[in-house]
């Protein structure tokens, strides 16, 4: 299968489907002496994982990575202590399937041939034929983007530790949009909400918490306790909070993540209202990137906006825009233009309706960028389909676990993918502006008189 590969000098390529064995991350770019554990990555994969609640598929995932290469075992030399740090080989992160039990599986097999309206299923089929994996849409499925998240966490720290962080949000879902909100708060909210997550997280308690699961410990020992995990999995409880006391301690709504906890409150309602109707909503996530450095990028045809562009490889994302985006062809060139003015030596812009990128190139601005997200295609409702084998009119009515809305899970997916093209982006920058000239005649060339 092509195009399961992104980057040039940060290069993600990822494997596996929804109900096979599992998924597969191979990075290669991580840069020597990074200390990376499945605590860490487990933490961002909980919170796009399905099982949590009413907003999402009762699938019960445990997403537990394990990390399988690119990390020393052990210390290499006396005096070295550099177990558990990236050695500078490709990165693998493996991510095992728990809950794909025989009856859903068979669920599928009996509504195969007649594809979902909405999703891949059909044109999938036409290009892979009687082989496609279609058991819970196999690659096509939600269930990939989990390799991406876990890819995302890496990008993430490695872009933190040069001063360049990612933070994504629900901005609108079922028709509620949330007003504007700065990102120093935003940032804090995006941290509360991850630490009630983990405070409440069965999976998280029960492995991470618990010392149960810990780094150094060799691959079978991980998967012997995913092995019993698997067994137990259907009989973990949930641990029970008071949504009032979360609120008032952390300000924050912790079923969806929204900023504003008060227009989180509307929007869960508005998407149970719906589902309770026998259908699915959708909404806008924004991602905004702080600690972007001025020019970086590369113009024409791999322009940095056009990169943000892939994020409609994201399987429920129907349209990206960056900046004012969409509102651009409403507004005269006197609105949209962001004026420059020179600031204590520096240069300032009075507005940020490039997004943080011209020419393809970044103005040292936040880049802000949002992408809509499509209601979810499996619903509770008859839809009009075919037979793809017989090529005969049918009828389908849902069975399958399903989520009332993607939005809920798509923020830190968008987060997730976000990071991989700027960091990608970032070390092509870096290593581009150290060739310049080292001979100081070259350099004094540079001004004319």
């Amino acid at each position: 299968m092509l195009g399961c590969t992104y980057g040039n000098l940060f290069k993600t390529t990822v494997a596996g489907g929804s109900y096979q064995e599992g998924l597969s991350i191979n990075i290669q770019g991580v840069p020597p002496g990074y200390h990376f554990t499945e605590e860490e990555i487990y933490v961002e994969l909980m919170l796009r994982k399905p099982g949590q609640g009413e907003l999402t598929s009762p699938r019960r995932e445990a997403d537990v990575p394990i990390l399988f290469s690119g990390i020393n075992a052990a210390n290499t030399m006396p005096g070295f202590k550099n177990a558990g740090y990236t050695n500078g080989t490709p990165l693998v992160v493996l991510i095992p399937n728990v809950d794909r039990h025989l009856e859903h599986i068979e669920q599928y097999q009996s509504t195969n041939r007649t594809p979902r309206p909405g999703h891949a299923s059909y044109a999938s089929y036409q290009k892979y034929g009687s082989w496609d994996d279609s058991i819970g849409a196999g690659f096509f499925s939600g269930r990939y983007t989990s390799s991406i998240v876990a890819a995302g966490c890496i990008a993430k720290k490695i872009l933190k530790d040069h001063g360049i962080e990612v933070v994504s949000f629900v901005r609108e879902a079922a028709g509620i949009r949330m007003k504007d909100m700065s990102v120093e708060e935003i940032k804090k909210k995006a941290a509360a909400y991850r630490e009630v997550r983990k405070q409440y997280d069965p999976i998280y308690l029960d492995l991470f918490a618990s010392g149960k699961m810990k780094p150094g410990m060799r691959f079978f020992e991980k998967a012997a306790i995913l092995a019993e995990l698997e067994t137990r999995i259907p009989d973990i409880k949930r641990p029970i909070y008071n949504e009032e006391d979360v609120r008032k301690r952390y300000g924050i709504n912790p079923k969806l993540f929204c900023p504003d906890a008060d227009v989180a409150d509307a929007m869960y309602d508005e998407i149970l209202r719906i589902m309770q109707e026998g259908d699915s909503s959708g909404g806008i996530v924004e991602v905004i990137v702080t600690g972007v450095p001025a020019g970086m990028g590369e113009p024409v045809f791999n322009k940095l906006d056009g990169e943000l562009g892939r994020l409609m490889s994201i399987g429920t994302v129907k349209a990206v825009e960056i900046g004012c985006g969409m509102e651009a062809a409403r507004m005269t060139g006197s609105q949209s233009n962001d004026a420059m003015r020179i600031k204590d030596g520096k240069v300032v812009f009075t507005s940020n309706q490039a997004g943080g990128i011209t020419g393809g190139l970044t103005t040292g601005q936040d880049i802000v960028a949002r992408v809509a997200v499509k209601p979810t295609p499996t619903i509770a409702k008859p839809q009009l389909t075919i037979d793809k084998v017989s090529l005969e009119n049918k009828e389908l009515a849902a069975v399958t676990r399903r989520d009332p809305t993607i939005v809920a899970r798509m923020w830190p997916v968008t987060e997730a993918f976000t990071a991989l093209i700027i960091l990608d982006a970032y070390m092509q920058h870096v290593g581009y502006q150290a060739m310049r000239p080292k001979n100081q005649n070259l350099k004094n060339n540079n001004h004319a008189d």
